[in-house]
């Protein structure tokens, strides 16, 4: 299922993925925010809103809301609505770094679990780099 609100943020949640749908949406969320697709001081739908669009539980999307809002990602203003936060370019980079790592985590988990040694983690992720533009 997807969900595309105001042309701006799309939300595609997998059933069969087997992170929860709260994490899915704000993993989502997040990577819009720091790549622009979300930018500072864009409205957000209600947690009802969301919850109806998204057909999943108002108790999911509050989860979502709050988690973003303590990760410093959107401001919940009384009796106006929800907004992207505004970011420094140190935060934005800082995010970005946390979102690389936790990506390399996965692999490096993987890799560990596969039996696969270091030095060919390095060496895989040197071709990557080299062969992307």
């Amino acid at each position: 299922m997807s969900y595309i609100y105001r042309q701006t943020m799309q939300i595609i949640i997998s059933n069969a993925s087997p992170d929860p749908i709260y994490e899915q949406i704000a993993r989502q969320m997040k990577r819009q925010i720091i790549d622009g697709a979300l930018p500072e001081g864009a409205p957000l739908p209600s947690i009802r809103r969301l919850a109806k669009d998204l057909e999943v539980s108002v108790i999911t999307t509050k989860r979502v809301y709050e988690e973003l809002e303590k990760d410093g990602f959107i401001d919940a203003v009384a009796g106006k609505g929800t907004f992207v936060a505004a970011r420094s370019e140190e935060f934005l980079h800082e995010m970005k770094r946390k979102l690389v790592e936790e990506t390399l985590a996965d692999a490096v988990m993987n890799a560990r679990m596969l039996g696969i040694p270091a030095e060919e983690v390095h060496e895989m992720i040197r071709l990557l780099w080299e062969d992307e533009p």
